[in-house]
């Protein structure tokens, strides 16, 4: 059962900007502060600034392949099942612990309302919180969205307010000096506040439940990371210029702070509500996504199958969500977090550098049905130096978080070899590159014909009497150069076998309307068409001849050919055909991709999936 499409680019912004706005803005500055001073606003600027790599990259394959999963399925489809796994996991993993560390934020931050709040109190909030966000996901995807609608712009709202007044209060003199520690605490706090922007990636999980994802999904994620970047750099420069260094230093609530100074009792209640918000954002879209990881994981049998059960009535993974939220609770419950949280943060950059690698394996795979409608610019050069600072990122993230990682690493592996080696057989992009160097047949046609169906649901495409046609039409795919007339014998014996008429009159046919005047329209292209004796037939034969046919000497050689026939009843028909072919080939990419297609199934997919008016 598929997943309904209810969310549109509103609800997209406001899902990755609720994902994003939490402990790195209410929580982190402080302990930030601590470690590198004021320089701590560079930090954060140059965290996002490293990030946009990731960004990119997810954008394109979002686009590419709008499915439940995100990052997974990027992963599995590029890298294989054994990579899918481990990404998966993680994936799943790192963010349901970070959701559970901000439902955990949630009590914590209520102490600045209710100070006589005790630590088991404090769970039982964030236990509760979890069970009314799991009931919300649960209801309605649509209803999550506006939730988080809501959630979002108010936090927006609050966090402006504070930074318009408080910016009349700050004291140039605590910028000074500004980086009293150097320039290499900047770069060790910069691994600590990444993961601030992590969270806008959780979206690209939830694609396959937006409206329109080509344009919706990327314009979203890119709108939602620059409005929170201005919006973390000025609420951190607002922050560092009103309170006092030793005040801010390790404060875990600086931005309440910050409000005292210059809004009283009532402004540390204002940021701690907008804090309380950010959190509620966060714990909402983490169970949304987080949940859609063990949905895809089953849908390709590298989990049971009942994590991907949908309920008939709300749409929703219901099964994946509510385990997702049970883990939640065990987390917020039994265990200490601080570690886990690191051990989350160290995957996620993993995960970061994983994206980046399966941009470059799509791309250099040439799989003709991989079309993102958005391309990350300055390819390969932005995702290769992406993954050289992810790999130093992850090295300074600490030996514990490290160890944990490696433990999990190695049980993900042990996953993928007891369960799933034995029922996945699926090949992935990597193999298409590997049959490219060596020159030898391995490859399948399971993932492009995947990509293909994803396209068609991304794009909305309802196949018309012209994709029928295509579908079922003959393709030659000719290497040697030849001339027109000896063309038209190699398609007059093709056509003759399909529709019972005699060659020879076909042939004669083909010659006599290229005396008219060639078929050749345009450099490269020609569209040969006769008319047939009969009642309701037409037919279509499509051609790629490498070195090119001979239709006049004034011409350049055709590579593409379009040879149309039909009876008389069909004129009308026979305009719409060429309306079509006429939309395809204006594509500007299109003869490049024709030219470079691997077989013939790949040059039928060109036609399929080029963008056209199609007929209702």
């Amino acid at each position: 059962m598929k997943l309904k499409k209810q969310l549109g680019l509103l609800e997209v912004f406001c899902i990755a900007a609720g994902a994003m706005i939490s402990s790195g803005l209410f929580v982190l500055p402080g302990i930030a502060f601590a470690k590198c001073g004021p320089s701590v606003i560079v930090a954060y600027l140059i965290a996002g600034i490293i990030f946009i790599p990731s960004l990119l990259s997810k954008a394109e394959l979002g686009t590419a392949m709008p499915k439940a999963g995100g990052s997974y399925f990027f992963i599995e489809r590029s890298m294989g099942p054994a990579a899918g796994t481990l990404g998966g996991l993680a994936s799943w993993f790192s963010l349901a612990l970070k959701s559970a560390f901000a439902l955990i934020g949630i009590g914590a931050f209520t102490i600045l309302i209710f100070p006589s709040i005790t630590g088991m109190q404090i769970k039982v909030i964030a236990v509760a919180f979890c069970i009314i966000f799991t009931i919300l996901n649960l209801i309605s995807v649509k209803f999550t969205g506006k939730f988080q609608i809501i959630l979002v712009l108010t936090l927006l709202g609050i966090l402006f307010i504070y930074s318009a007044f408080g910016i009349r209060n700050i004291d140039l003199n605590r910028y000074i000096p500004f980086s009293p520690k150097g320039f290499g605490s900047i770069i060790s706090v910069v691994g600590l506040v990444f993961i601030s922007f992590g969270g806008i990636t959780k979206v690209a999980s939830i694609a396959e439940e937006i409206k329109n994802p080509k344009r919706n999904l990327p314009l979203g994620m890119f709108l939602s990371f620059f409005i929170v970047l201005i919006f973390y750099a000025f609420v951190v420069f607002v922050t560092v210029g009103i309170l006092n260094p030793q005040q801010l230093t390790n404060s875990l609530t600086p931005i309440s702070d910050g409000a005292r100074v210059f809004m009283g009792s009532f402004g540390v209640i204002i940021l701690a509500i907008a804090a309380l918000f950010a959190f509620f954002s966060t714990a909402n879209a983490g169970i949304l996504s987080a949940s859609r990881f063990p949905l895809a994981m089953s849908r390709d049998h590298l989990l049971p199958d009942f994590f991907g059960k949908i309920s008939k009535k709300t749409y929703t993974p219901y099964i994946s969500i509510i385990l997702t939220s049970l883990f939640m609770i065990v987390m917020i419950s039994f265990l200490n977090l601080e570690n886990l949280v690191k051990a989350a943060s160290t995957m996620k950059i993993i995960l970061f550098l994983y994206v980046n690698i399966s941009v470059i394996v799509m791309r250099e795979s040439k799989i003709q049905t991989y079309r993102p409608s958005f391309r990350s610019p300055l390819y390969p050069w932005i995702q290769i130096g992406a993954i050289i600072i992810y790999g130093f990122l992850i090295f300074k993230m600490g030996k514990i978080p490290l160890v944990i990682t490696g433990c999990f690493i190695v049980l993900s592996f042990l996953w993928y070899l007891i369960y799933v080696q034995f029922r996945v057989k699926r090949k992935s992009a990597l193999i298409h590159i590997v049959e490219r160097i060596t020159d030898k047949k391995i490859a399948s046609s399971t993932l492009v014909s995947e990509l293909k169906s994803i396209l068609v649901q991304r794009d909305d495409i309802v196949e018309d009497r012209f994709d029928k046609l295509i579908n079922k039409c003959e393709i030659l795919d000719i290497e040697e150069s030849m001339t027109a007339e000896e063309f038209f014998k190699i398609i007059a014996g093709h056509l003759s076998n399909r529709q019972n008429i005699n060659a020879d009159m076909l042939y004669n046919l083909l010659i006599k309307r290229e005396k008219q005047s060639t078929t050749a329209l345009q450099p490269g292209m020609a569209i040969p068409h006769i008319i047939i004796e009969g009642n309701k037939k037409f037919d279509i034969i499509l051609a790629r001849c490498i070195e090119g046919i001979i239709f006049s000497e004034d011409l350049p050689p055709v590579n593409t050919v379009f040879v149309l026939i039909g009876s008389r009843d069909e004129r009308n028909f026979h305009l719409r055909a060429l309306m079509s072919i006429a939309q395809i080939v204006q594509d500007p990419s299109f003869e490049r991709r024709w030219l470079k297609a691997k077989n013939i199934e790949d040059l039928r997919n060109i036609i399929l999936l080029s963008e056209r008016k199609r007929d209702k």
